[in-house]
């Protein structure tokens, strides 16, 4: 564990926290098809000059080995090493320097994970978190033994709320060392241990000069042509499908559709990003995406695609669920997002999880898929004419036909896809509180908490319908114009789903269920009202009753505002929240 610019508290949490829980959940997660029981590391040779021998398992370098050898950017300490092999300048003569010995090695150890948390030139582009490789492979099956990780000090926060997108980070780093990587695609093996890519003489598949990386085979990531439908026409679009049978039967189970080969990869993105994460428009909050936008999670999808390394055996249980896309078919798998919203908006449904509207006032919030976060629509305006292949409307509400071209998705890996995203508030570009209801710190302060939110620990987001949300006391009447969606406790009790405003419980017993609320708060009577999802969406499928009409005679908890007989509404007031929204 290399560091330089952290901080004490940085240190702290990484060293402490962060790397423990992630190292814990792999070796949960992943178990490893071992074929050494000590772990060493052949030296660098220098100027990167190397001969394999199809007689030994190990490297011998030209002429000599570096002094240092190292993983990423951390020095491998010479207890971790193999001895120095050398041939002349020929290849011939080869054997082991003299005075060369081996070091003491990690027994019994499946892989080692070298960390650094430095500024380097790599941390200034774009907005690195971190990046990973591998170090080295073992010769018998060529799974990576070794690798390497490292944390920007700059992009470590101390904050609560992004605490677990630190630690997603950290976890999506050493996936990548493991595994999921352009430049261990090509050694992948079958379930009996056989290569998926043929050899050549050296042991090694191919090279592919442009990628600098070993060529794969199709038995592994195969190319594909999908035609389009943009706003300029049919755009046919080649793309990389990883074709493995495990990926490929839970990408098919996941979206519902039969004909799908496999898993897309992403085709975008700077330097370590295209062809080593999935495609962000596919699998939008997959943490093996490029970019984390909300709520990382790591799906069945990315455990088959370790499991189809030929290297390991996840344990399934501990996948999470993926709602992005799934039981879409294959028209949200394989077409545009704008033939998707297309065919969605003729057919009079829900083009969810996608969505239209221009951010603007008053403010119109959402739920995202899981009911994590408050979530607006990030269809922006980018500024410049996006390319014609990455237009995906023909029209959109409130803007001008000629400048629709202007707008698309905030995120460009998803295509400028629009989708529902978790926000942060901000107040003359401050960063007032973020949108996910688990944090508690996001909590609205009490004279904007309008709607009586409550966000913490277990709160998930339920809609609102479409009438504003009123507080009104004795002298006055405010309306809120921000509106659509808010983060509330709940509970599964008796097969009903129960949402708590206030720590007064109302009870949904169909979807779609109107809630009306009147609770007093600080001598303000709060009016609005929730919707109920249904029942399945939050608590346990096998214990919801089936939706019936909400009993004749139940009470909902409701209070009134008593006032004076002499003390009149003097005014009312139209609020509007000098708040923007970051995606």
């Amino acid at each position: 564990f290399t560091v330089y610019r952290l901080t004490s508290e940085q240190y702290n949490l990484i060293h402490n926290t962060v790397i423990p829980t992630a190292l814990n959940y792999w070796g949960e997660a992943l178990k490893v098809r071992r074929s050494e029981h000590i772990i060493r590391l052949n030296r660098k040779c220098r100027e990167n000059q190397v001969f394999y021998k199809q007689e030994s398992k190990h490297p011998f370098c030209k002429v000599s080995c570096e002094e240092d050898t190292m993983c990423g950017e951390v020095r491998v300490p010479n207890e971790h090493l193999e001895s120095c092999r050398v041939c002349n300048a020929f290849g011939q003569n080869c054997g082991i320097v003299e005075d060369s010995k081996p070091g003491e090695g990690i027994r019994d150890a499946d892989f080692l994970f070298y960390i650094s948390a430095m500024e380097t030139e790599r941390c200034q582009k774009g907005m690195t978190v971190a990046y990973a490789a591998h170090c080295q492979q073992e010769a018998v099956l060529d799974r990576p033994i070794a690798g390497h990780a490292n944390l920007c000090p700059s992009s470590i926060s101390l904050k609560a709320q992004e605490l677990d997108i630190l630690l997603s980070t950290v976890k999506h780093e050493m996936l990548h060392a493991l595994g999921f990587s352009v430049s261990l695609f090509a050694f992948f093996r079958d379930s009996q241990g056989n290569p998926l890519t043929p050899r050549g003489d050296n042991g090694k598949p191919k090279l592919n000069e442009e990628l600098q990386t070993r060529q794969w085979s199709e038995q592994t990531i195969r190319k594909e042509v999908r035609s389009k439908f943009v706003r300029g026409g049919i755009y046919n679009k080649t793309v990389d499908v990883v074709v493995t049978p495990r990926v490929r039967e839970e990408v098919q189970k996941h979206f519902g559709c039969s004909s799908i080969t496999g898993a897309e990869l992403e085709d975008q993105g700077e330097e370590g990003t295209a062809l080593t994460h999935w495609e962000k428009r596919l699998f939008e909050n997959e943490a093996m995406t490029g970019t984390h936008t909300q709520n990382p999670i790591y799906s069945r999808i990315t455990m088959a695609l370790m499991e189809d390394t030929g290297w390991y055996l996840p344990n399934y249980e501990m996948a999470e669920e993926l709602k992005w896309g799934a039981g879409l078919g294959c028209d949200f798998a394989l077409k545009s997002c704008k033939e998707w919203m297309d065919s969605r908006q003729r057919a009079g449904k829900s083009i969810h999880p996608y969505c239209n509207k221009v951010k603007r006032d008053p403010l119109e919030t959402e739920c995202t898929d899981d009911r994590s976060s408050v979530a607006l629509c990030n269809l922006v305006n980018h500024g410049n004419e996006l390319p014609p292949h990455l237009q995906n409307f023909d029209r959109i509400p409130h803007v001008n036909i000629s400048d629709v071209g202007y707008y698309g998705g905030s995120v460009g890996l998803a295509d400028y896809c629009p989708y529902i995203q978790e926000f942060t508030w901000r107040s003359n570009n401050v960063v007032v509180r973020g949108s996910h209801c688990m944090y508690e710190e996001n909590q609205p302060s009490d004279e904007r908490n309008f709607a009586l939110e409550k966000y913490g620990e277990g709160a998930k987001c339920f809609d609102h319908s479409k009438d504003m949300w009123e507080e009104r006391s004795c002298g006055q009447v405010r309306q809120w114009q921000h509106w659509g969606s808010g983060c509330y406790a709940y509970s599964c009790s008796e097969g009903r789903l129960n949402i708590k405003v206030m720590n007064k419980t109302f009870t949904c017993f169909k979807k779609n269920q109107e809630l009306t609320v009147k609770l007093l708060s600080e001598s303000w009577l709060h009016t609005g009202s929730l919707v109920c999802p249904a029942c399945q969406d939050i608590c346990n499928k096998e214990t919801c009753l089936p939706d019936i009409e909400p009993p004749r005679f139940y009470q909902y908890p409701r209070h009134e505002l008593t006032c004076g007989a002499f003390n009149l509404i003097s005014s009312t007031f139209l609020i509007i929240l000098a708040l923007g929204a970051i995606f």
